[in-house]
């Protein structure tokens, strides 16, 4: 119980962290933001996502993989790539659909970017627990 309360804590203060390098006005401004890192290296792209990382150590230390821990593995994964794919259609395509350059301008609320926050912490508690 100690051990989950801990390791949570742990994923809020990622979770933070990653919100704090991600945060923009629009969602091209995420994009925008993370290309950079892209620019740089793609391991840098990966490393700005601490949360992934810190998952599968999660599950490697505590042998645990059940379907909590399945769930937010995939959500991760699926929010990495998927911002991998928008990132190579916008600045290395530079083949960007007509609803998705309409998409990459709306505002994005201040409190979308703790949704991590609010979401992936309690899964890891309960696939602790």
């Amino acid at each position: 119980m100690e051990n989950a309360l801990s390791l949570t804590l742990l994923l809020v203060i990622l979770e933070l962290f990653e919100a704090m390098i991600q945060r923009a006005d629009t969602l091209y401004g995420i994009i925008e933001r993370l290309y950079g890192w892209y620019q740089k290296s793609i391991f840098l792209l990966f490393l700005v996502h601490p949360t992934f990382y810190f998952v599968l150590f999660v599950v490697v230390a505590t042998d645990v993989l059940n379907f909590y821990m399945i769930i937010i593995i995939a959500m991760k994964v699926f929010d990495l790539f998927y911002k991998i794919e928008l990132i190579r259609a916008v600045f290395v395509k530079k083949q960007v659909p007509v609803d998705l350059a309409a998409m990459l301008q709306w505002r994005i609320p201040s409190w979308f970017f703790l949704a991590g926050v609010l979401l992936y912490p309690p899964l890891l508690y309960y696939a602790l627990v």
